[in-house]
């Protein structure tokens, strides 16, 4: 059931691909009206346009090199010289920005006087003049670009939010393990020495502060007396039976397991960034729900073994989960700081080379290569590539880069 499902989502992917429709190519020329050309390639590998007896190849170039524009020209088939051509190149991108570019003579060829940033998807419109003739172009050139009807993109659970500034918060992975709060635990010794009469509790049970416990027969006066539970808890030892002298010995032992001292084993790498105070989130080591503390102590003695220094974090009411002896695992918060621009992490894809999210303008999806700095929880930084503002896809994006493979959207130039 679950492949029929799939198979019916890609087909409609594809169907909505379609409805892009492919590349193509405009030529003008003065006095004549505007046709449609098949697009044809160069001897150097660019796109070949032509109007008349004029031709011009136009190709990115950006082996070993920042992203280029590079153009010749012929006439008659004739190779002309690059100072004699005034070419400017006009690029709409999605979204509304347009960047126009100029050019300027290089060795046989021009050569664009800026760089052609990524993505390189954009409506092109060309202005070529050679001796006083004005030839111009137009086509399409898109990559990493689809098509999606919003109520797909909806039913198919595609997210999506404004990149915009953050707060990242930096966190480091430790381990460690939760014991009984020694605070809160408390050893039953009788006050007057005597026989023990009856216990009341065993191991085990839950007993109220102010519950008797056990009664006790004074040796001297022969009275009996009741020992009481000083605090709420659970008997976890008991070594009282009727019968036996108390003898100043330990009776009975409570503890307060809704108390928990965790001790987590901080190594040198990170010993810097945990500090008294900071945040941490806690989880038993099998998996569970996280529980929220701050490090209440960092010891001053390191394991003579692995060098680490225990942070502990004392939890009130952590709940069945986090019994003593229970392994966990916790995060950190070792360092905060905000940044102008930054996307959720969920949304990051791999695209060619690049780290990418997919930009949504109204129903069309497109790649935007990034330029990341620092990573922290759900957040990444972005230092280039992406617009503030920019409503970009979250969850299953997946479904969009998966969406645009199938649309054979590539990177040709």
């Amino acid at each position: 059931m679950r492949n029929t499902f799939a198979t019916a989502i890609s087909l409609v992917l594809v169907l909505a691909c379609a409805e892009n429709g492919g590349d193509h190519d405009r030529a003008t020329e003065p006095g004549h009206d505007e046709h449609e050309v098949a697009e044809a390639t160069g001897p150097n590998g660019g796109r070949l346009l032509t109007s008349g007896a004029f031709s011009l190849e136009l190709a990115i170039f950006e082996r070993g090199t920042p992203p280029e524009y590079r153009a010749w020209a012929t006439q008659h088939g004739n190779a002309l010289e690059p100072s004699d051509i005034t070419l400017e190149v006009k690029l709409s991108r999605l979204g509304g920005r347009e960047d126009l570019v100029t050019f300027a003579p290089r060795g046989d060829h021009l050569v664009s006087t800026s760089h052609i940033a990524e993505p390189h998807s954009f409506a092109v419109s060309i202005d070529a003049v050679h001796a006083d003739q004005r030839h111009t172009w137009e086509f399409e050139s898109f990559e990493g670009r689809t098509r999606i009807d919003p109520a797909m993109a909806e039913s198919l659970g595609v997210e999506t939010a404004i990149a915009g500034p953050a707060r990242l918060t930096e966190s480091i992975t430790v381990y460690g393990n939760a014991r009984a709060n020694p605070e809160r635990v408390r050893e039953i010794r009788a006050r007057f020495d005597g026989v023990v009469r009856e216990v009341d509790v065993r191991v085990g049970k839950s007993v109220r502060k102010g519950e008797r416990l056990l009664s006790v027969e004074s040796n001297e006066s022969l009275n009996r007396y009741a020992i009481v539970a000083p605090i709420s808890g659970i008997v976890t030892q008991r070594a009282a039976n009727p019968g036996e002298q108390t003898s100043d010995r330990l009776l009975m032992t409570i503890t307060d397991t809704s108390s928990v001292w965790v001790d987590l084993s901080v190594f040198p790498v990170d010993r810097t960034g945990v500090v008294v105070g900071s945040p941490v989130s806690i989880k038993p080591a099998l998996g569970g729900v996280s529980v929220a503390g701050v490090v209440s102590l960092l010891e001053t003695v390191a394991d003579i073994h692995d060098q680490s220094v225990i942070a502990r974090v004392t939890l009130e009411d952590a709940g069945e989960q986090l019994r003593p002896g229970t392994f966990v695992t916790a995060e950190v918060e070792v360092g905060e700081y905000d940044v102008p621009l930054a996307v959720k992490r969920i949304g990051l894809q791999a695209y060619r080379d690049f780290t990418v999210v997919y930009a949504r303008v109204g129903d069309l999806y497109e790649v935007r290569m990034l330029e990341l700095g620092r990573t922290a929880g759900e957040w990444a930084e972005v230092l280039g590539g992406l617009a503030p503002g920019t409503r970009y896809v979250t969850s299953n994006s997946h479904l969009i880069k998966a969406d645009i493979e199938k649309s054979g959207a590539s990177h040709d130039h």
